[in-house]
């Protein structure tokens, strides 16, 4: 059985202050030390949150620009391309408008070239036809 004696109280007592000793000087300030560690680490937490936003804002106007530079310039690709068939078929229609200008004069040429030289043909077959007959009657007509 426990007694109750002066012993009881001087332990009651040297626990009591050991407690108020410890509470003090070892338990107050490791509290302290892990409330200031915690804080940090919230803090760096936070902070790693918002800069993670950030960047996430500053990815997503980055997309949305990319986008934007691309359609641009898918927009003007798409007008030189137009630009270009349209200058094509320009260049094309003038090329073959002056080949059938040149393509007419040479038959024109060709044509008139021909009618002459079927007239000095049929100039020179009537000599020679006359120069032939002349030989073979042996006279003149």
């Amino acid at each position: 059985m426990i007694e109750l004696n002066l012993a009881f109280f001087a332990q009651l007592l040297n626990f009591i202050v050991l407690i108020f000793v410890l509470n003090t000087f070892l338990y107050k300030p490791i509290r302290k030390v892990l409330s200031d560690r915690r804080q940090v680490i919230d803090s760096a937490r936070e902070k790693a949150v918002s800069v993670d936003l950030e960047v996430q804002e500053k990815m997503a106007l980055y997309e949305a620009r990319l986008r934007e530079v691309k359609a641009e310039a898918a927009n003007m690709r798409a007008t030189a391309l137009k630009q270009a068939q349209a200058e094509e078929s320009t260049l094309l229609e003038a090329a073959r408008q002056e080949a059938m200008a040149r393509l007419g004069t040479i038959r024109s040429r060709i044509a008139a070239e021909s009618s002459e030289a079927k007239k000095m043909l049929a100039v020179q077959a009537d000599a020679l036809s006359g120069e032939i007959c002349e030989k073979i009657l042996g006279r003149s007509l």
